[in-house]
């Protein structure tokens, strides 16, 4: 299966934004210019001491390009791929005129030669950036597979209907709200998983997992919410944080017999956000059984880096670690508004 969802996605300009972008722009580019001063010197002396030369004119158009797009990248995403390309073959133009203008004396280079080598390259890059976007397209649907069967666990399923059963008679209520926050979940799983959701509908799910959670495993659960500082307006991949909820409890919690405290943390930090979820075996837990339990929970975490990889590129980060005795991920992606 190539794709879950066959219809293609419409071509659309790289995030200027994003640092992997920024840095396969700056190798690109710079690996066109030596390639090209390569094919037109007769040595390999010849040619590093022509590059060293050009680089005089091409490190300025290079940086104050990446700069201005730095800047209209929103303006750039909300056109129209073509009219996009005009637009960023354009601007590059405009810089490499001016500062050939004032450096181009130093540089020893021709105007015409200047802004031939400026469009080309500029396109050429375009062209790449576009076929390493479509090349992972189909990575993005496979994720959502992957990550769809990673995270339906049976066990989850069978123990949330017979804690509600349990409830019909005594607590219809609780029972139905429940049922409620099961059919969310579900609804949830099987969106789409290639669209990026604002961090509220998130952590709204977050609660609805912790409350059916709660409802199987009782006072054994005890959950804190740190979530004062979180940016509820922030775009991420849906679905990111609850797998890891879900292997704090499922590794974390019920493997022992005591309470399993688990901590939610989300904040801000600048243009960044991060989120934490740790746990640990409070009372009356076998650490051994629970870190044996825990080995499982790599497959998981795979996921999300991969799928933080996809929608970020080299922008995100998770870490997993064990300190003071609680096992901690930490998940930290670019701030992006989704505010409308």
């Amino acid at each position: 299966m190539s794709s879950i969802r066959q219809n293609p996605q419409a071509d659309a300009l790289p995030d200027f934004r994003n640092l992997g972008v920024i840095a396969r722009i700056l190798v690109a580019v710079n690996l066109l210019a030596f390639g090209a001063i390569l094919a037109a010197e007769p040595t390999l002396a010849q040619a590093a001491e022509a590059f060293v030369r050009a680089t005089a004119l091409l490190q300025p158009v290079l940086v104050a390009s990446l700069v201005a797009f730095y800047l209209l990248a929103r303006p750039l995403l909300r056109l129209g791929y073509a009219a996009g390309c005009v637009v960023v073959i354009a601007v590059v133009l405009g810089i490499a005129a001016g500062v050939h203008a004032a450096l181009g004396v130093f540089a020893g280079t021709g105007l015409g030669r200047a802004l031939v080598f400026a469009a080309a390259a500029t396109a050429l890059v375009l062209g790449y950036l576009r076929l390493h976007q479509r090349a992972f397209s189909p990575a993005l649907a496979e994720a959502r597979l992957q990550a769809l069967q990673s995270r339906i666990r049976p066990h989850f399923l069978f123990n949330s209907l017979n804690a509600v059963l349990s409830l019909m008679r005594k607590d219809v209520k609780r029972a139905e709200h429940a049922l409620e926050d099961l059919a969310e979940l579900f609804r949830a799983l099987m969106s789409d998983g290639r669209s990026l959701v604002r961090l509220a509908d998130e952590i709204a799910l977050l609660e609805r997992y912790a409350a059916i959670e709660q409802l199987r495993l009782g006072e054994r659960l005890r959950m804190s919410w740190e979530l004062d500082g979180a940016p509820l307006d922030a775009l991420l991949p849906p679905l990111l944080l609850q797998p890891v909820l879900e292997n704090a409890i499922y590794h974390g919690v019920e493997p022992g017999i005591g309470v399993g405290d688990v901590l939610v943390r989300i904040e801000r930090r600048g243009n960044r956000v991060l989120a934490v979820v740790d746990n640990a075996q409070l009372e009356g837990g076998d650490a051994a059984d629970a870190a044996g339990h825990r080995e499982g929970n790599h497959m998981a975490l795979d996921n999300i880096r991969e799928r933080l990889n996809l929608f970020f590129d080299a922008e995100a980060r998770l870490e997993t670690r064990v300190e003071r005795g609680r096992y901690r991920v930490e998940i930290e992606i670019p701030y992006r508004s989704g505010a409308t």
